[in-house]
């Protein structure tokens, strides 16, 4: 088929116009337009698909400082690239910059690119929301919602959160040039980035996993560790062009990273300066947390038996006690004394389900009691378990544990919750009163129990974050870490004496 000459196209159009047919002239017009986008995009092909940085410095007319320059010449040359970095350096606003540019470089049909987070609010709220930004100061092609990008009505981008655990997630996107973005990798877990990785099989994909080195437990830690075939950068608040003062960051306040030894309340806007918890670790550094970075009394408490653990044979199973917490994972943890030992888990949080793996854990360690978080999903577990008992199946003792009810110290504590974990996990930790060192899963739950922090409310009471919030903010829930400290608690006996 020959292409009409400008003559003819304009010589068609007059006619057009004459007869009043505004559809076809439409048609002509999107037909033209097309033409001329096809033209521009091979001209930005050939100037910017090996060259990310003069794209945004030309296209978006903005200035790329030298860790924006190293993650964009990074993914050019690399197919996974993982960035560990501190807060407030722009991360999602890199990993925007990169999304843009792969679309607006390569043709639509043949690149794609796929971002994931913790939590859809997170896809959401932030980088889509950086990428809407780009899109409109470039004035790029097509046209973008709140997780979509569309050009010529066919989907070349969008963000999605799918279920922790659904390795098939991203199955069913075929094309040359895919780009997936990890946003907040710290908080995603394995299941998606084994996802990821299937969705990148060729040499034209791309992987960027950008996120702050905040869990040491996470799949993100490994991925940063030498050998373990990702281009790593690191960027540290020192690097950041941002931080004119380059001072050092304030520390969140946790129940878990008190290494002094006084028993006194905090006093209401107390502050730290000297940070050892993964989070503040976050903030600053410029390596990656890993199992030493945790504050002292944790190290001594998972890496060495506390020096008053009596031996493994001389914990009878009449003395294990475990507990049950139902959440976004089931979490079952086992005790002899003050040996903390096996973990039981599933990705369940039905009763009918849950009860099953309770005998089971009941007949493989021979416990005497099962300890449940008894709101929520948890108050249907102890149903199930004692009809159960009632049809002889097990003889454990059932024990409900209600964290938001009123804590023994009503004064010092705003709910059991609070109690628990501050005269637990900080209380036990401080004074080796628990023994870590056989603890299955150990990094997990240790990380964990860095995870909450906690205020001084206005009457003066320790309050400890809400199980609902630390999931809304990591977009992870502390189960195994509640799960510990419920093995560990006797109803109106937090205190470390009573060990």
């Amino acid at each position: 088929m020959t292409t009409p000459t400008r003559d003819a196209v304009r010589q068609q159009i007059q006619q057009l116009v004459r007869a009043g047919d505004t559809k076809a002239l439409k048609a002509i017009r999107d037909q033209l337009q097309r033409k001329v986008d096809r033209r521009n995009l091979h001209e930005r092909s050939r100037l910017y698909a090996h060259n990310p940085v003069g794209w945004v410095q030309e296209r978006l007319r903005q200035v790329v400082w030298s860790k924006q320059r190293e993650i964009m010449l990074s993914v050019r040359d690399n197919r996974r690239t993982a960035v560990r970095s501190c807060h407030g350096v722009g991360k999602s606003h890199t990993a925007s910059l990169v999304a843009s540019w792969w679309l607006d470089t390569h043709p639509p049909g043949e690149a794609f690119v796929v971002t994931s987070a913790p939590t859809f609010a997170q896809v959401r709220a932030i980088l889509w929301r950086y990428i809407r930004r780009t899109h409109r100061r470039g004035k790029l092609a097509g046209r973008v919602n709140q997780t979509e990008w569309h050009m010529d009505d066919e989907l070349v981008a969008f963000g999605r959160k799918p279920a922790d655990h659904d390795e098939s997630a991203f199955q069913g996107i075929h094309a040359r040039y895919v780009l997936v973005i990890l946003d907040e990798a710290c908080g995603i877990p394995e299941q998606l980035w084994v996802a990821a990785d299937a969705l990148t099989t060729n040499a034209d994909c791309r992987i960027l996993a950008i996120g702050n080195p905040d869990n040491p437990s996470s799949y993100f830690r490994k991925v940063c560790q030498p050998g373990g075939g990702w281009h790593v950068i690191g960027i540290s608040a020192f690097e950041s062009p941002t931080s004119p003062a380059r001072k050092s960051p304030r520390m969140s306040r946790r129940p878990s990273s008190a290494a002094s030894g006084s028993r006194r309340r905090p006093p209401s806007g107390a502050r730290t300066t000297r940070c050892t918890s993964p989070r503040c670790w976050a903030s600053s550094a410029r390596t990656p947390p890993t199992r030493s970075s945790a504050p002292p009394m944790w190290r001594s408490a998972v890496s060495t038996p506390s020096a008053s653990s009596p031996p493994t044979s001389s914990c009878r199973s009449s003395s294990v006690s475990m507990s049950v917490a139902a959440g976004i994972e089931t979490v079952i943890r086992e005790r002899r004394g003050q040996r903390a030992g096996r973990e039981w888990r599933a990705h369940t949080d039905r009763p009918e389900k849950i009860a099953p793996l309770v005998l089971q854990a009941l007949k493989e360690s021979g416990a005497a009691t099962v300890k449940v978080d008894s709101i929520g999903v948890g108050f249907g577990v102890i149903g199930e378990l004692r009809n159960l008992a009632s049809q002889g199946k097990h003889s454990a003792r059932i024990v409900g544990v209600n964290v938001g009810e009123k804590s023994s110290q009503p004064d010092k504590f705003k709910n059991l919750r609070a109690e628990i974990w501050w005269e637990l996990a900080r209380g036990l930790s401080e004074r080796q009163g628990w023994d870590l060192s056989q603890m299955e899963n150990a990094d997990t739950t240790v990380a964990q129990m860095l995870e909450p922090l906690w205020i001084v409310d206005a009457r003066g009471r320790i309050q400890v974050e809400p199980k609902d919030e630390i999931r809304k903010r990591l977009g992870r829930s502390p189960d195994n870490a509640d799960a510990l400290l419920l093995a560990f608690y006797s109803a109106g006996r937090t205190r470390v004496r009573w060990l």
